[in-house]
């Protein structure tokens, strides 16, 4: 089979190689790839960065957002058959520690990432732990089921707190950024305010439904703030997608006391924080990673068949058959797109 594969340990090192297509475990599921989508982790591998340095075994077959048809399945796999519509969890977790047995395994120490520690699903065809299959309602569209992984960062972040009426800052128009605008809405959120630098992203987060956005090059978010009648203390909810510790001081600057922060975003390993204000104005700050297994996947399945669908649809801007890998990579790494899906 035809997969995308990181050869070699340097910037780029991306090649479309011939190699044996899996074959599953007694309690695997064979997966025929439909669409795929690029995620910023794969950007990481792609650029080499220091994260991925210290990560990514080469070769080793890249991504892990996927949608796609059950090909065959294991001996002992009862909870899927071949012809299901189905995209997956990406982490695997050892079903034996603490967590795994107490109901929360998205904090297994031991999890084990598709297309990170292990090879991935940019391919023809892929292989996945029968317990990580998420069989998809097929009335929703390819593109989005494709998307689910990031869509479920989003959930779980924008979820992690109760917006009922609150104001919240977002910090980062990324596309899992992006995704947290309308689920916000639906749960009530009273203001969201969007910062970002990339003037397309921004207007992208005004139409999906954002109260203001700030491209904080030419504008300070305090100023914003004060424009806004029914704000008066700050924001009460704090979602940081930017991977930007000059984002995220602004945020803490700009917190209610008592305010909540969820940041999903990974901050450059120098990033400060005004401590004193973490700590006389109450904030609390949570760390999101993944998605809360399998509880996450339920509240997205259910926004989506509510009318999220059309929403993330929007958010998808390019698609490319998978040859052209090179060129779905560098338009992803400029930022000048939103998802970008590679067509199996």
């Amino acid at each position: 089979m035809k997969a995308i594969v990181k050869t070699s340990p340097e910037p780029g090192g991306l090649a479309l190689t011939d190699v044996p297509t899996p074959i599953p475990g007694e309690t695997q599921v064979l997966v025929k790839i439909k669409k795929t989508a690029i995620c910023g982790t794969d950007i990481h591998i792609y650029n080499w960065d220091a994260w991925a340095q210290k990560t990514i075994k080469t070769p080793q077959i890249i991504g892990h957002e996927f949608v796609g048809i059950v090909e065959t399945v294991g001996k002992q796999v009862t909870n899927v058959k071949p012809g299901q519509m189905v995209s997956g969890e990406g982490h695997i977790v050892c079903g034996k520690c603490r967590h795994c047995i107490t109901g929360h395994p998205h904090l297994c120490r031991k999890t084990v990432g598709i297309g990170v520690n292990m090879d991935g699903v940019f391919a023809e065809y892929a292989v996945i732990p029968c317990e990580n299959i998420w069989i998809c309602d097929e009335r929703i569209s390819q593109d989005v089921l494709s998307v689910l992984d990031p869509l479920g960062n989003a959930t779980h972040s924008a979820l992690s707190f109760n917006v009922l009426g609150e104001d919240v800052l977002i910090t980062g128009a990324g596309p899992i950024g992006l995704m947290c605008i309308p689920i916000i809405k639906r749960a009530g959120a009273r203001n969201i305010v969007v910062t970002d630098i990339n003037p397309s992203r921004l207007e992208m987060a005004q139409s999906l439904g954002a109260t203001k956005v700030v491209d904080v090059r030419a504008e300070k978010l305090t100023n914003v703030l004060a424009s806004i009648d029914s704000m008066t203390e700050g924001f009460d909810i704090g979602l940081e997608m930017s991977g930007s510790g000059a984002a995220f001081a602004d945020m803490i600057d700009n917190m209610a006391n008592g305010g909540k922060i969820a940041i999903l975003g990974i901050l450059p390993d120098d990033t400060k924080a005004d401590w004193s204000k973490i700590i006389f104005n109450s904030l609390t700050l949570k760390g999101i990673y993944g998605r809360q297994m399998y509880d996450t996947w339920y509240r997205m399945s259910a926004l989506l068949q509510s009318g999220l669908e059309d929403d993330i649809a929007k958010i998808i801007t390019h698609r490319f058959d998978y040859r052209d890998y090179e060129e779905a990579f560098q338009l992803m790494e400029s930022g000048h797109s939103g998802k970008v899906i590679l067509e199996w």
